[in-house]
């Protein structure tokens, strides 16, 4: 590449910053980027810097892990203490927790080696284990879903309860669960793990295990958040919970 390389700018709570190549730029409760007096959070957390012709973030802490992902989190990357990785999407998400209170961070550059792109699924044979689910399942899943979809990349979610899913909905809880429980009747014959709960596991480790799956696999995306404000305005238009 030729020229001065590009800088790094960095976005947090509406606070802008700039990384020159040349420079370690560290963030923690003290650093460049000051960013909260928490006791949980390291005072050196992270150092970014510019290293073999790419960005680099670099976890300098002791105890927090923090997690990289591409703008709309399809790709993520786990830095426990002591690791690092390149930044090699041109806009990507830092996330971490400290205590009770989750940062994020976005990092963007010219400075990339890579360019997220959904391509469109092309029907072919099908495969073992591949799952159909009717619309009313889809709306489901996706009400489970939408904390987690409305903050791509985002840290842990605090995923709705049934009755907060099926309020969401305009339907009772018994036809949410109903729904619910066909779904994962149907993931647990196609060999998806994890997705009924027992004694041990109740019913959030099952809604949480569905929407981990729902996200991995791309069954319901941020396109479809506005059914859900169709179906309850559609139950709500009727005058009844369906």
């Amino acid at each position: 590449m030729s020229g001065s390389s590009p800088a790094l700018h960095i976005d947090f709570a509406g606070e802008a910053y700039e990384v020159t190549p040349g420079t370690r730029f560290t963030i923690g409760r003290s650093g460049d980027l000051a960013i909260d007096d928490n006791p949980y959070l390291h005072r050196s957390f992270l150092a970014i810097e510019y290293v073999d012709n790419l960005w680099w973030v670099h976890n300098i802490g002791a105890r927090l892990a923090v997690q990289l992902t591409d703008e709309a989190g399809l790709m993520k990357a786990v830095l426990a203490p002591g690791a690092g990785a390149p930044i090699v999407f041109g806009v990507s998400l830092l996330v971490f927790e400290a205590g009770s209170t989750t940062y994020e961070l976005e990092l963007c550059t010219e400075v990339t080696s890579y360019e997220v792109i959904r391509r469109p699924v092309v029907a072919g044979e099908t495969t073992q284990g591949s799952i159909e689910f009717t619309d009313s399942q889809l709306l489901a899943i996706l009400a489970l879903a939408e904390p987690a979809l409305r903050n791509p990349g985002g840290g842990s979610v605090l995923l709705p309860t049934s009755a907060q899913a099926a309020k969401r909905l305009g339907w009772t809880l018994t036809r949410f669960n109903r729904k619910l429980d066909n779904v994962c009747d149907k993931l647990e014959r196609a060999g998806v793990a994890g997705v009924h709960g027992t004694v041990q596991a109740g019913a959030s480790n099952r809604r949480t295990r569905l929407v981990d799956y729902a996200l991995s696999t791309l069954l319901v995306t941020a396109d479809d958040l506005p059914k859900l404000r169709v179906e309850a305005g559609r139950n709500a238009s009727s005058g009844r919970r369906q």
